[in-house]
């Protein structure tokens, strides 16, 4: 089968590659329909590896070269033994649509024991610690799967991993109904945060863009106003539309550390910063901006048992992931027309791969 494997930096090339073997126990092996291209992705093409470890990786044993994709949607075409402990099987036959939580977990250290198996000690992810969904069939872990309603189609399947990212990030905010927000950086994960915010019913979702397009995408996707942080004075403009309060929660999704401190000075007294992008790099933050103002400071890292509950937002019409893709590109020109486009063009949001077209 043919595949977009990732051999080291800038070397991403559609290749032949084997097909999967049969699924162990725990695993299930999944037929991909659609699958979407993340920021992960990028940085692992442009600069990687990054999140991939240049050997074999300790849980799944898999080392580069590897098949990048973990945002995915397809077909149940396997199921391995189940393993102690696994549940959520309920319903699932050969043929089922699922998405898939693509979260390898060992299941026994302190944070799986908790539930938090997105911390696991030796955890990693399809695409990144395994071979990925960008190719006709990929093996993933069983309890990841998440049925399909017939009312969520393939391509809005493949978006229930990224939305599941923003909805994490509005529940470790703890915003209520009626509560403002501002999201700092309107790229993919900053969109599934507005989308996910706003189905949580926040009153005013501001947004913080330096980029003119994605400032108009912000807009048709429900921003209340799309501020250009290059020509306004984003702070004071969201504590005046506040009535000099401040909004309830920021979501830093920039992954730029220099930004932390203006958003911990411009949440409320009392208020929360989540920072859901990753960054490099270090930054400093005066401890009395947060203990004189009752602030915090959280992290917020991919989802927990969160994809179930997007699937049933889009399934309700909560969600509208519609204006999210900008594209859909066939498997085999998924490098020139997905991964170059996107580095090109940041008018471009969310590309798909189209698995289906040329992964045989």
């Amino acid at each position: 089968m043919r595949a977009v494997v990732w051999y080291g930096k800038g070397d991403l090339r559609v290749d032949e590659v084997s097909d999967p073997r049969d699924p162990g126990p725990g695993e299930a092996l999944v037929e991909v329909a659609y699958c979407g291209i993340c920021g992960s992705d990028l940085h692992e093409y442009v600069e990687g590896p990054v999140m991939i470890r240049p050997g074999p990786h300790p849980l799944t044993g898999e080392a580069p070269p590897l098949a990048l994709g973990h945002e995915f949607s397809g077909r149940l075409v396997a199921l391995g033994p189940p393993v102690a402990g696994e549940d959520g099987r309920d319903g699932l036959a050969v043929g089922t649509r699922v998405a898939v939580d693509p979260c390898w977990r060992c299941g026994t250290c302190y944070w799986c024991r908790r539930g938090d198996y997105h911390l696991c000690k030796v955890g990693g992810a399809v695409g990144l610690a395994s071979q990925g969904a960008m190719a006709r069939y990929v093996r993933v872990p069983a309890a990841g799967l998440v049925p399909l309603p017939d009312t969520v189609d393939d391509r809005a399947g493949a978006l229930v991993e990224p939305l599941a990212v923003g909805l994490h990030a509005v529940l470790r905010s703890g915003i209520r109904s009626g509560d403002t927000v501002l999201v700092n950086g309107f790229g993919p994960i900053g969109a599934s945060v507005l989308l996910n915010a706003r189905a949580a019913g926040a009153g005013a979702v501001f947004v913080s863009e330096p980029h003119a397009a994605r400032r108009s995408l912000a807009a048709r996707m429900g921003a209340t106003v799309a501020f250009d942080p290059g020509e306004v004075d984003v702070r004071r403009e969201v504590f005046v539309a506040t009535d000099r309060v401040g909004p309830d929660a920021v979501f830093d999704c920039t992954g730029v550390p220099a930004l932390l401190p203006g958003a911990v000075d411009t949440v409320r007294k009392g208020g929360r910063v989540v920072v859901v992008g990753i960054g490099h790099g270090r930054v400093e933050i005066e401890p009395n901006r947060l203990a004189l103002f009752e602030r915090e400071v959280v992290g917020s890292l991919g989802y927990r048992h969160d994809l179930p509950r997007v699937v049933g937002l889009l399934a309700a019409g909560r969600l509208d992931p519609g204006p999210y893709v900008s594209a859909v590109v066939p498997l085999t020109a998924a490098v020139d027309d997905g991964f170059d486009v996107l580095l090109a063009d940041r008018a471009q949001l969310k590309v798909l791969i189209d698995v289906t077209a040329g992964a045989m």
